[in-house]
């Protein structure tokens, strides 16, 4: 096995934003500050401005390189060319182990032939898992799923909700498994100051009805007391959720602020407020509450992770109604909220650390790796890795 001092790690991702690309970011620089050689392969260049800053932080952390290899979102014949120059990038910079993030990176990594020479590692990160296995789309993903946990040595879940959905949808992993949660680093653990004339609620994230943007929309319309909601973030479906925001009374002001930072976006509001309908394991809940702002979230995926003792605050997910009120609440009983907001705050500043994160993922690449190379000997023999504790339920 490789000396832990010189472990080298290619990461694979398709798109490079968001809180997949967030955690690939923080992981990399993670891992070189504990002396691995960190190389990553992204689908395409980003476009915004956020972006394309932690994309160049994350080059100067890649001994290995950045390399920008086009995927498609939907399999294809570009895929096949793409495995082609993969296994020939893998080889040559001699990684030890590939760790592929979402449906396409994880898809990548497991797809490749073992003469590429290193572990292939897998984290959903919802990906795939947010399909509905009753769907013909969630069908045919899913027994894609179950045809590439064969080819994968390790799986790493993001939460127990993650661990959970997956041997629900797809059956249980065939290989070794764990879980390690997201983490925030020490700059997110900032006091954020709100700004002057600040409004009630911030949304910060993707414009997508995924995301619950409509729902919030509705849930302010609702409210019976004056309210202001700023909305930050780009995608797709801003246009439909301007429409609704002018259909709101009066008393009700909204509005659409563009992309930008979070910590900039989080100046804006007195609460952060997280609608989604479903959702992995958040940034933005993890950031809002590090940096000690009320958040009022919807219980879905890793969420109640999250919020630990207090999982009973959260909201019923597409509910307008239960939305509207824990926005009056918010409103008519700030200091509730505020008392909520130290306890997590508490929580995640120490449970939900990137530095853990970071070391808990390096450590299982390590295990993994000692027993792929017991089971693997250097003269070929053998074929299966060797089993690890699993943090998989009876």
């Amino acid at each position: 096995m490789a000396e832990a001092k010189s472990l080298r790690v290619l990461h694979i991702l398709r798109a490079p934003l968001g809180g997949l690309f967030r955690h690939v970011c923080d992981l990399a620089a993670g891992q070189r500050r504990a002396g691995l050689k960190v190389g990553v392969v992204i689908g395409d260049e980003p476009h915004d401005p956020i972006s394309i800053a932690r994309l160049r932080e994350l080059a100067a952390d890649c001994e290995l390189g950045v390399h920008i290899m086009p995927m498609n979102r939907t399999p294809g014949l570009g895929d096949a060319a793409n495995l082609i120059r993969m296994v020939a990038r893998a080889r040559l910079l001699a990684v030890d182990v590939i760790h592929g993030h979402g449906a396409k990176g994880g898809a990548y990594a497991r797809l490749l032939p073992r003469f590429a020479g290193a572990i292939r590692l897998y984290t959903p990160h919802g990906g795939t898992l947010h399909f509905d296995n009753r769907s013909v789309k969630g069908q045919l993903f899913f027994a894609a799923e179950r045809f590439m946990r064969r080819r994968t040595d390790g799986f790493i879940f993001e939460s127990e909700f993650g661990l959970r959905t997956f041997i629900e949808k797809v059956g249980k992993p065939t290989a070794p498994s764990v879980v390690v949660h997201n983490g925030v680093t020490e700059a997110d653990c900032a006091t954020v100051l709100p700004e002057v004339g600040v409004a009630n609620f911030v949304f910060v994230g993707e414009l997508r009805e995924l995301k619950g943007v409509g729902t919030l929309i509705e849930a302010m319309r609702r409210l019976g007391k004056p309210a202001h909601l700023r909305i930050v973030g780009s995608g797709a479906e801003r246009a439909t959720f301007e429409a609704m925001a002018r259909l709101v009374p009066s008393h009700i002001r909204i509005k659409f602020m563009g992309a930008m930072p979070a910590r900039d976006a989080f100046a804006l509001g007195r609460a952060v407020v997280l609608p989604s309908h479903h959702e992995s394991l958040p940034y933005v809940a993890l950031e809002a509450a590090a940096a000690g702002l009320p958040l009022i979230a919807t219980r879905v995926g890793g969420l109640p992770e999250v919020f630990g003792p207090d999982a009973a605050e959260l909201v019923a997910p597409a509910d307008p109604d239960a939305l509207a009120a824990a926005l009056s609440h918010a409103i008519e009983q700030p200091q509730a909220i505020a008392s909520l907001a130290g306890r997590l705050r508490t929580r995640v500043q120490t449970e939900f650390s990137a530095s853990r994160m970071v070391k808990d993922i390096s450590e299982f690449y390590r295990a993994v790796l000692e027993q792929h190379v017991i089971a693997h000997p250097q003269d070929g023999a053998g074929a299966s890795i060797a089993r690890l504790p699993e943090s998989i339920p009876s």
